[in-house]
């Protein structure tokens, strides 16, 4: 009896759905969704909504006679046109970017060629270098304040001594001598930053290259100008757009040292913005002057993350030619011709040394052809000119540092005697102890550590969910998150402050420590996720492939296998996410009004009453609030190197 035709079984709903979702959401969904699901909520909350909400807010106004919030559609931006402190705060952030960054870019190149060289403790001097960017910007701010300081400070005594003034200036109060003081202090912030960038460019400069150019007669200068620096030139620009980005949206060291003044000579738009929106309440106009340089800022941005995420593949498809492309290659034209200027003078003082020596030689009826020096003599010369201009460099770094330290171990007295400046006599503990007893120190030292380890607990858990998920997992969206992080690490503090403001009010979360829990890993997770998942590329796929075999899940093959090869990556995001909600201070700033709840960076702030300084416990605060951050990095710097470099490699 033949058997009847078989008949399969329909295939049960809830599978047909599930096939039909990984279709459109990738095989992977499901197990995604819990890794990133926390992370995409902080950013669209925390991000996409208060950034929308900003743009709405924007276009409204306060009526003060009704206490109502009316639209005025694009008035706000309108009226910035004629607003004379808004042009005058634009042409100072201008002024303040373009000087900062041309100095920074000078300086961090000589220095990064220095230690390129054969130098005696290069290391020593490297580690001296990253000096200014391990210090919290609040005590930068108050040792610059302090040595600018036209009574009690150490600037204009050096300075008379050498016979460059003669008399004492206010640095800070003058309006012509306001502007060049503030770009110096960030110009000393910056160095650690353009030195190291640059510094690796340096080493990744293909050596051959630069003998060929040597053997074909090209001089230092030239070698330089046409090897070196085309080597260079993803570095180079990399580094100029980051550190725009950064310098155009300046807030904290500006406020601190001057808040603005003297007369707006240092008001830049960020502080206006500030002033506008949380002084005077007016929202809607403050807003507008945060976004007004919104569109100068996406543009930077777009740059900078198709550089980040350039393709080497690419190569191949040169003959497509994007906007991107024709942009920088304009960029690049205008770059080549600054750079001819630049290196002009350069070039014509070693043609007019080489006739020198070539005169020097023909006094001495010497063979034309032999060197005017021995081989050993010029290494021995270039080593001495080389220490020369390294000196002046390293003090600049050293002394505010050693400024604070020495002014925290004198007496109050014998600051405002202005006896023994450079050196404490006697040494005395006394404003420590009036630091602890006097003030709420402790209180503000309890608040960081408190805000400080839960962010950074929140950043680094969320980011290493996040990271494995947009690494090892495929699902659609991962593209367009992975390039959301990057766009929401860019994009500058001084446009959300605002909005975050609005939207924590909302929430009722102003004035506790859950606005700062909630709002430092904002800009803390792009960053760390960033370089876990660089991190976690180089960890090979077939270890937790195994661990799957052997009936692990994705989350037990994450936890078991794939977290404990990490921990290099774990400890640096975690030390950089720590150190950063350390020294924060803008968002504590807007935040945070109660003293209870205050921040070091904002105590320290609060202790300068008008114009009064008590400069004693202010040094004395700012020594004892870098001792824990110098510490960490000291011991865990290796550590820190070498999650950020694999994972900045990687990713």
């Amino acid at each position: 009896m033949a058997n009847p035709a078989y008949t399969p079984r329909p295939m049960p709903a809830s599978v047909k759905r599930n096939k039909t979702m990984e279709k459109i959401l990738g095989k992977d969904w499901k197990v995604a969704l819990p890794f990133v699901l926390p992370m995409v909520i902080i950013m669209v909350g925390l991000i996409a909504y208060p950034f929308l909400h900003a743009v709405s807010m924007s276009t409204t106004s306060l009526n003060f006679l009704t206490g109502e919030t009316v639209n005025v559609g694009f008035r706000n931006y309108e009226k910035l046109l004629d607003n004379s402190d808004y042009l005058l705060s634009m042409q100072n952030t201008i002024q303040f970017t373009i000087w900062s960054l041309t100095v920074k870019f000078i300086t961090g190149m000589s220095i990064a060629l220095l230690l390129n060289s054969r130098l005696p403790l290069r290391n020593v001097i490297t580690a001296i270098m990253l000096l200014p960017w391990i210090v919290p910007e609040i005590v930068t701010a108050l040792a610059w304040k302090s040595i600018y300081d036209p009574i009690f400070g150490g600037l204009n005594p050096i300075l008379q001594t050498f016979g460059i003034i003669d008399q004492p200036q206010g640095w800070l109060s003058d309006p012509n001598l306001a502007m060049p003081s503030v770009i110096a202090v960030n110009v000393w912030k910056g160095i650690p930053f353009y030195t190291m960038l640059l510094l690796a460019g340096l080493k990744a400069v293909d050596r051959e290259l630069l003998e060929a150019a040597e053997v074909d007669g090209a001089n230092v200068i030239r070698r330089f100008r046409h090897v070196t620096l085309p080597g260079m030139r993803y570095v180079i620009v990399v580094t100029l757009l980051l550190s725009f980005i950064s310098t155009f949206n300046s807030f904290g060291l500006i406020f601190l040292m001057t808040g603005g003044g003297p007369g707006g000579a240092t008001r830049v738009y960020s502080i206006l913005a500030w002033e506008k929106a949380i002084r005077s309440l007016q929202f809607g106009p403050g807003v507008a002057i945060a976004f007004s340089v919104a569109p100068l800022m996406m543009v930077l941005i777009w740059l900078l993350a198709r550089f980040m995420r350039a393709d080497d593949g690419r190569a191949s498809d040169s003959y497509k030619t994007t906007m991107s492309d024709r942009v920088m290659n304009v960029f690049n034209q205008i770059f080549s011709y600054f750079l001819e200027i630049i290196f002009l003078p350069f070039e014509l003082l070693l043609k007019g040394t080489d006739k020198l020596f070539e005169f020097i030689r023909s006094q001495r009826k010497t063979n034309q052809d032999q060197p005017l020096f021995k081989r050993k003599q010029r290494e021995r010369m270039g080593l001495i000119s080389r220490i020369i201009v390294l000196i002046p460099i390293i003090l600049f770094v050293i002394f505010p540092l050693y400024w604070v330290v020495i002014t925290s171990f004198k007496t109050t007295p014998q600051i405002s005697a202005r006896e023994n400046i450079f050196v404490p006599d006697p040494w005395t503990t006394e404003q420590y102890t009036s630091l602890i007893q006097d003030t709420p120190f402790t209180t503000w030292f309890r608040n960081t550590v408190i805000v400080a380890t839960v962010s950074t607990a929140i950043s680094v858990i969320l980011a290493a969910l996040a990271a494995y998920a947009l690494t090892r997992l495929k699902f659609r969206g991962s593209g367009a998150l992975t390039n959301f992080l990057l766009i929401t690490y860019l994009l500058p503090a001084t446009m959300l402050f605002i909005p975050l403001y609005q939207t924590l009010t909302d929430l009722g979360l102003i004035n506790t420590y859950g606005a700062l829990i909630i709002t430092y890993p904002i800009f803390l997770l792009p960053f760390a996720t960033w370089v876990m998942m660089g991190y976690i590329k180089s960890i090979p796929v077939e270890l937790e492939e195994a661990a799957l075999i052997d009936g692990a899940s994705r989350l037990g093959a994450f936890w078991r296998i794939t977290l404990p090869l990490m921990a290099p990556a774990l400890g640096a995001v975690s030390l950089f996410a720590f150190t950063n909600a350390w020294n924060e201070f803008l968002f504590a700033f807007v935040f945070i009004q109660s003293e209870s709840l205050r921040t070091l960076p904002i105590g320290l702030q609060s202790m300068i009453v008008g114009d009064i300084l008590p400069w004693g416990r202010l040094m004395a605060a700012a020594t004892l609030m870098a001792i824990p951050v110098v510490i960490i990095y000291t011991f865990a710097q290796r550590f820190l190197v070498e999650g950020l470099t694999v994972g900045g490699v990687k990713g």
